[in-house]
């Protein structure tokens, strides 16, 4: 072990998760002890996210207990540039670095500054895994595959944030995944701000992997990653027209029938203040053609509601579309005026308490649809991914179901088990979200 020791907190989506991965993958390997508790650390790491108030708030407070704890605290991520690092100076002057998202040599040479650097690390001993390090479970990962969003979402400051749109070339992706495959994992999430436009900032450019040509675009990226038999799932999707070129992949069983897909809204009108690239009514169209295609696909949103200007007859648009859409995995989120979001300036916000309105009229509508939706499986045959094991059963997850952010399956008096194994079981009860399978 080396004397030198870092803690380190990671906070917001997958997104940062994979950029704290590569931050710490690059400590381990200049020989950097990442410790778990606030008094073995001789520095600590905060990775912030800076999406909405909750998110900020949650960051400062984490800043704040670290410096409490601790003292020496290096802050890097989604609010570690411009007006946000100011705040955080302002208010936490005792920190040591602030830099922006995907910072990974500004915070690596901040450790190296603060903490010195001990060449005790013994190469034969202390090897870093040829995966690095990985913050999930042994058995699933999160395959980023670009930076940054070309959209101008009104409401959204990504961009200001992480800038336009940086695909990664295509060799180093399907290189990264296959070591993550190699060290046992059994699912890939592939993750970015904007999965469908992977490749278009550098007009869809060939690489190589493994000797071979493959063109930096989603659908080739697809059936590179569906060759190795493992579980592999689409976050972030926007739904551009080539969408439905991957979900023959996904009735070929080659890639999870699942798209992740933020369509945000119903209504026309606001979905054109949002400046969001989609109409509804296209939207139910494809949702129509791509059940056709895969009537098994699995099709998860997230959705805003009380957006500024929102009026009853827009709500009701929106409750139409979830009626007509009838999505399997939903998520919906009260508008918060995240300060730079253009959506500010928009006239007649929502009153707080009748977003709160709207948002309960929204999360019971699509309740019911999903618990009719998980009904109709009892009886059926399901595969598994085990994630939990206990003395009492294991709890998994379904093709169905992402983690964290999906239902469960909880299997009763399974034996011999272990996290990351597949099994057949047939479901035997359901609730809203969850599934129970023996």
């Amino acid at each position: 072990m080396s004397g030198n020791k870092v803690g380190f907190v990671s906070l917001g989506c997958p997104k940062a998760l994979v950029d704290s991965e590569r931050i710490l993958t690059q400590l381990k390997l200049d020989g950097y002890d990442i410790v778990p508790t606030y008094e073995d650390a001789q520095v600590v790491v905060v990775n912030t996210c800076g999406f909405i108030d909750s998110a900020k708030q949650e960051s400062l407070d984490a800043i704040g207990e670290a410096i409490s704890e601790n003292g020496r605290v290096i802050v890097t991520g989604c609010m570690g540039k411009g007006e946000d690092a100011d705040a955080i100076m302002q208010l936490h002057p005792k920190v040591l670095s602030v830099s922006g998202p995907a910072a990974y040599e500004e915070v690596v040479g901040a450790v190296h500054e603060f903490v010195p650097h001990t060449p005790a690390h013994d190469p034969y001993t202390d090897l870093v895994p040829p995966q690095g390090v990985k913050l999930t479970p042994r058995h699933y990962a999160y395959l980023k595959i670009s930076e940054g969003c070309n959209h101008r979402c009104s409401f959204c400051i990504i961009p200001d944030m992480r800038g336009d749109l940086v695909s990664r070339p295509i060799g180093d992706v399907m290189e990264e995944a296959e070591r993550l495959v190699r060290a046992g994992v059994r699912e890939l999430l592939v993750i970015s701000q904007d999965t469908s436009a992977y490749g278009v900032d550098i007009k869809y450019r060939t690489g190589f992997w493994n000797g071979r040509p493959l063109k930096t675009r989603m659908q080739e990226l697809c059936e590179a990653l569906g060759e190795f038999g493992i579980w592999v799932r689409l976050h972030y999707v926007y739904p551009y027209p080539h969408v439905d070129d991957v979900v023959p992949l996904m009735a070929e069983g080659r890639i999870l029938p699942y798209l992740d897909i933020p369509f945000q809204h119903g209504s026309p009108d606001v979905l054109r203040r949002m400046k969001r690239p989609a109409a509804a009514e296209k939207a139910l169209e494809r949702i129509q053609a791509w059940r056709t295609a895969c009537p098994d696909i699995t099709l998860r949103s997230t959705f805003i509601v009380g957006f500024p200007g929102e009026t009853e007859a827009e709500f009701e648009e929106l409750l139409d579309f979830i009626r007509a859409a009838r999505l399997d995995r939903v998520g919906c989120f009260q508008y918060s005026p995240v300060k730079g979001a253009r959506a500010n300036d928009l006239p007649d916000p929502v009153p707080e308490a009748l977003k709160q309105e709207r948002w309960e009229r929204f999360m019971a509508l699509q309740q019911q649809i999903s618990a009719d939706k998980l009904q109709q499986k009892l009886g059926t045959t399901i595969e598994i991914l085990v994630d939990e094991v206990h003395a009492e059963g294991a709890i998994g997850r379904s093709r169905a179901d992402a983690p964290e952010i999906d239902g469960r399956v909880y299997l009763e008096g399974a034996e011999g088990l272990s996290p990351g194994d597949f099994v057949e079981a047939e479901v035997t009860a359901t609730d809203e979200y969850d599934l129970w399978a023996g």
